[in-house]
């Protein structure tokens, strides 16, 4: 016979399992036999017996293609296909075969022989396929050896080798020979030419294959075997779990039944074959009235196949056997009624009298799992149907009830006024106004969608649908409770129409049965964003401060009015943690969310919830901070002295702009791009608009100076007071007569306690890099200022980490970050850590609106070029081996310590490295005669040899981080007759200095401490700038030179690096690098980021 095909394009066999459902399968397919004839990977042909008829079918799947072939002569997609696939799914060792992921798994049980289990293309070794029930390993390659082919006994000791055939194993029903009991044995033998077992049989110690395999239903059909091996003593041994495992044969062997009488042992000639299912066929009783007696027939429907229920045998008080077909039969009753019909013949016969006792003792108990038909008792006419209101009262219900530990799910569907549990097969009977009674038949495609909605709602469902002896699912309490599944499978209830009753008996449970809703609506206040939330658990409201305190404990439970708990859902935790970081709950009513927020709206709340004005100005704000060209243009003043660059008129147009919106602000320019100037011209137009309230501006003391010739420069009419010197006053009587108070850093702390009492204008920070640090107490002090506005400047806003910019731009902005533990775990562990790109766009987009950040590449085209370059300095012979010795003693240092122990140990670290950066400048550093080179370092003469060919035609700055390194150069410069000028943080006349470099031409060298020029120095008459020594940190070195590189360079400037080859040099250098990286992606330049992290792999990686 022609086989027919089907194709499904819709199974993923990788995702299928036992618990897959599909609208194709149907109950009725499990009474189909479904045995393995052959199977290969991804290909396979099943037998399959149905009504005594034997088809095939085979399997193909091709990703994502499967195709289905079968002989049974229908069209279209058959039973038997159908039956296939269901049972297919329900065996994981039949699934192995179908995907790629299972079936390397399945190799690896022989690729381990071989030590080939971690090999990544193990089917170019091996291959695997059943046949005759058997799984088979073939070797592709036939030189493959494993450690079992050798034999390294000696030859007097070696056993005989046995050669025998191979052999088959097979399932044997018995019954045990003293107690007469059912007994399944696992038996094992060779084949005839026939196919069948022959002499010697073996039996198999079933509980050792327990062990062998990771199938859930191959371990329980082993276990069972085992039970069921060994003599049931007591008769109500429960048995029938056991029983169903060996029934449904997942490895699909072949069964036989022992016959006593040909032989006590079992034999070959006392076995004859017989196949073994489940028996999901229907009983139903035949009654109806003859004469005085009601007379009962009973009849089994399986197969498509009617039985009288006296033609029945039952076999081991389980079975009942049908040819050679043994049938499990799980219901007691359905055993008990088969039996009763057994021993009465084809008919009961009741007399009407004993009918109703009858009725209420037998038949009213087996209703609920035996149709019952009552022939007298016609079908529910139309207005039988309409006047009772049967079907237009339908409804569907789920009962819940305690049984022990476990939940009962009992779906019952009532018709009208009458219930009836839908795993049933119970009638529902109804009498009519005439008092004649009637049938009314149940709706099977309504009862079948609420199984359906069931069964898709819990793994343990379908199984417990398969046993007939319950009337309802059930699941432990633990389950049933877990608010994930309830309030899940409640709300789907309900979407579906389906009543609960019974939740709250449940003990113990205080659990709301609603799941929450949420409904919010966005609007827009004068200076804040308010949403309106509303929360409900059914008909209960909750206030918004008490889910933000259960929130904020991290507590998934909500006390609700009626004393019920409502589940929060872990999203809703996340999503609400969001909005009361962002937010305040204002009079329990509505969270405010400050109008600088306006970028994270539409991050927090879906478009539906946002009102449409609020969406508009969210794109009018976006629009207008987008670009410096969208903003509206400022007149500066009279009082006003000075021109501005076009780049410094959009900054102040910008300040402006965010000034209306009483927005904070951090400008952020490039060194020497005038910052300074900007501001002034702002304050300029404060003043303008009438604003008489003095601005306080905070800096280091360096720049007091800088700052207060500028304001007389600039802004000649401003009354400015600087507060400094042991005789500082109180400022109170004089404030409104002041337009610019300055004091510095070091002065605040002291005079912070009369400040706070007054209300600024703004309060502008420059250098905010000041209060880096949210612990400090300058970032406290700064924070206790009143004033209507903030504004930060800096040329570098992060130095060390991200954490850098919440303190500053917490100051400017505040609450724009929420508290410091949330932006460190959001942002800065994310970004400093772990370079996560994502959370770096985030805190981008948050911070871009207030950020103000242009590059001298950026706005000025005439500025002159900038050439950085390197020059490496090898180090001398005697230089490199007391580097070497360091290093080593250093490495060994670090190597012996654990990663939290260098942590905890920070300056120790610093130290090593310190020592090893000042050897490759010049070991004399050390100021240890005993390490002490006499000669000269390379870079001290490579630098000196520098600025002899360059000092006639260039002026020289030369930066370093050690003063000793300083004394060192000026040394040798003293020696080749070289002069020059020397600043350090101890020098008193700084400006003087810095004077006589710029003006005086007969000055050509200048040696700079780091730290002493990093800022408010304005050298622009150098071009040449050396950096002896580099450093971690980059910023600090862009800032150096751009003590030279900035507005008033006329000359093209050339930076140059001096660097130790294969040195602690050589890898800062990598180092500073990947920092700019990482600060470019959120400031979007070349900017810095990061001190030296104390990370022990990465600081044995930089010490070769």
């Amino acid at each position: 016979m022609e086989f027919h095909q089907y194709t499904l394009t819709t199974i993923d066999f990788g995702s299928v399992s036992r618990y897959s459902y599909f609208s194709w399968m149907d109950s009725a397919l499990a009474n189909i036999q479904v045995n393995v004839v052959e199977m290969e990977f991804n290909q396979a042909t099943f037998q399959v017996l149905e009504n005594y008829r034997d088809f095939r079918v085979m399997v193909i799947y091709r990703s994502p293609v499967t195709s289905l072939f079968c002989n049974c002569g229908e069209t279209g997609f058959c039973s038997h296909q159908k039956a296939t696939l269901t049972r297919l799914f329900g065996q994981e060792n039949w699934l192995s075969f179908f995907d790629f992921n299972r079936y390397r798994n399945l190799l690896k049980k022989i690729a381990v022989q071989y030590g080939l289990e971690h090999e990544p293309l193990l089917e170019n070794y091996f291959s695997a396929h059943i046949k005759d029930a058997a799984l088979q390993f073939v070797l592709k390659d036939k030189h493959l050896t494993s450690i079992d082919d050798f034999d390294l006994l000696e030859p007097q000791t070696r056993p005989a080798k046995i050669h025998s055939e191979q052999l088959h194993s097979f399932i044997v029903l018995t019954r045990n020979r003293y107690y007469k009991q059912l007994q399944v044995l696992l038996c094992q033998a060779p084949l005839s030419k026939s196919g069948t077992p022959k002499n010697p049989i073996s039996t198999v110690e079933s509980q050792s294959r327990i062990w062998q395999t990771d199938s859930i239903d191959e371990t329980q059909f082993f276990a069972a075997i085992s039970q069921l091996a060994q003599p049931l003593q007591q008769t109500d041994t429960p048995i029938g779990r056991s029983l169903r495992a060996i029934a449904k044969n997942p490895l699909a062997l072949d069964f036989f039944l022992h016959d006593y009488e040909k032989a006590e042992n079992i034999t070959a000639t006392s076995l004859s074959p017989i196949q073994i299912g489940l028996s999901k066929g229907e009983i139903k009783l035949l009654i109806e009235q003859r004469g005085s007696f009601y007379c009962i027939k009973g009849e089994l429907s399986i197969h498509g196949i009617t039985y009288e229920l006296q033609d029945l045998t039952i076999l081991f008080d389980h079975f009942i056997a049908i040819k050679k077909y043994l049938y499990l039969v799980e219901n007691k009753l359905h055993l008990k009624l088969i039996r009763l019909f057994g021993n009465k013949g084809n008919e009961l016969r009741i007399h009407r009298n004993k009918f109703k006792e009858f009725n209420e003792l037998f038949l009213a108990p087996l209703a609920n799992s035996v149709a019952l038909n009552f022939k007298d008792i016609p079908k529910a006419n139309k207005p039988q149907l309409k006047e009772n209101l049967y079907y237009q009262d339908m409804q569907a219900l789920i009962f819940l009830e305690e049984s022990e530990d476990f939940v009962n799910i009992i779906p019952v569907m009532r018709y009208g006024d009458v219930e009836v549990p839908i795993l049933s097969k119970r009638n529902i009977f109804g009498t009519d106004a005439k008092g004649s009674q009637f049938l009314v038949e149940r709706k099977k495609e309504a009862e079948t969608k609420v199984i359906s909605l069931l069964l898709k709602q819990h793994t343990y469902f379908q199984e417990q649908l398969d046993d007939d002896s319950f009337q309802h699912l059930y699941l432990h309490r633990k389950y049933f409770l877990d608010k994930n599944w309830f309030l899940n499978a409640f709300e789907e209830w309900h979407q579906h129409g389906v009543q609960i009753i019974g939740f709250n008996t449940i003990r113990g449970n205080k659990l709301s049965r609603f799941k929450g809703k949420i409904q919010i609506e966005v609007l827009s206040g004068q200076n804040w964003f308010n949403a309106n939330i509303q929360v409900k658990f059914g008909p209960k409201s909750v206030s918004l401060k008490k889910l933000e305190k259960a929130v904020r404990n991290r507590s998934q439970f909500i006390p609700l009015d009626d004393g019920t708990l409502g589940v929060l859902p872990q999203e809703w935790l996340e999503k609400f943690e969001a909005y009361f970081n962002a937010a305040e709950v204002i009079e329990d009513e509505h969270l405010q969310i400050p109008k600088f927020k306006f970028n994270e709206i539409d991050q927090l709340f879906s478009n539906e919830e946002i009102d449409h004005a609020v969406s508009v100005e969210i794109d009018y704000l976006r629009n207008q901070l987008s670009t410096l060209a969208s903003y509206p243009p400022v007149q500066l003043p009279d009082i006003f002295v000075g021109d501005l660059r076009h780049y410094q008129q959009q900054g102040v147009q910008w300040l402006n702009f965010l000034d209306k919106l009483n927005f904070g602000a951090c400008l952020a320019d490039d060194m020497g791009l005038g910052k300074t100037v900007q501001i002034l011209a702002f304050l300029a137009t404060q003043k303008a608009k009438g604003i008489t309230t003095p601005t306080l501006l905070v800096l280091p003391t360096t720049l007091i100076f800088n700052w207060k010739r500028e304001i007389e420069q600039f802004l000649p009419s401003f009354n400015t007071l600087v507060l400094e010197g042991p005789n500082r006053r109180d400022i109170s009587e004089q404030f409104e007569e002041l337009d610019i108070v300055l004091i510095s850093y070091h002065n605040l702390l002291t005079d912070i306690n009369r400040l706070k009492k007054l209300t600024f204008n703004y309060v502008i920070l420059d250098e905010s890099q000041y209060i880096k640090n949210p612990d400090s107490q300058r970032y406290k002090a700064v924070n206790l200022l009143r004033a209507r506005n903030r504004i930060i400047l800096t040329g570098t806003p992060i130095e060390n980490n991200t954490m850098d910019l919440f303190a500053q731009l917490s100051f400017a902005i505040p609450g724009l970050f929420g508290n410091k533990k949330y932006f460190k775990d959001v942002y800065t562990t994310p970004i400093d850590a772990f370079h996560d790109r994502k959370r770096k766009k985030m805190l981008k987009e948050k911070i871009k609106p207030f950020i103000l950040r242009r590059t001298k590449r950026d706005v000025l085209d005439d500025l002159p070029a900038k050439n950085e370059l390197v020059l490496y300095c090898e180090m001398k012979t005697a230089q490199r081996r007391i580097y070497d010795l360091y290093e080593k003693e250093f490495r060994e240092f670090i190597s012996a310590k654990d990663g939290d122990e260098i942590k905890k140990s920070p300056m120790h670290v610093l130290k090593g490295l310190t020592k090893l950066r000042q050897i490759c400048n010049s070991s004399k550093l050390l100021q240890s005669e005993d390490l002490t080179s006499a000669e000269d370092s390379a870079k001290i003469e490579m630098l000196i040899e520098q600025i002899q060919h360059k000092k006639d035609q260039h002026k020289i700055i030369v930066f370093s981080q050690f003063v000793s390194m300083l004394h060192l150069i000026k040394e040798a410069l003293d020696k080749n007759g070289i002069p020059s000028l020397t600043l350090t943080g101890q020098s008193r006349n700084r400006g003087q200095l810095v004077s006589d470099f710029q003006s005086n031409e007969d000055s050509r060298v200048f040696l700079i401490s780091l730290k002493a020029g990093g800022t408010g120095l304005n050298l622009t008459a150098a071009d040449v700038v050396y950096l002896v020594d580099p450093w971690w940190n980059p910023a600090v070195e862009q800032q150096a030179i751009d003590r030279i590189y900035r507005i008033g360079q006329q000359k093209n400037v050339t930076a140059v690096r001096l660097i130790s080859p294969n040195t602690v040099e050589d890898k800062i250098q990598a180092l500073q690098q990947h920092k700019k990286e990482i600060s470019s992606t959120i400031l979007e330049d070349g900017g810095s980021l990061d001190a030296f992290y104390l990370d022990k792999d990465y600081l044995l990686k930089i010490l070769r």
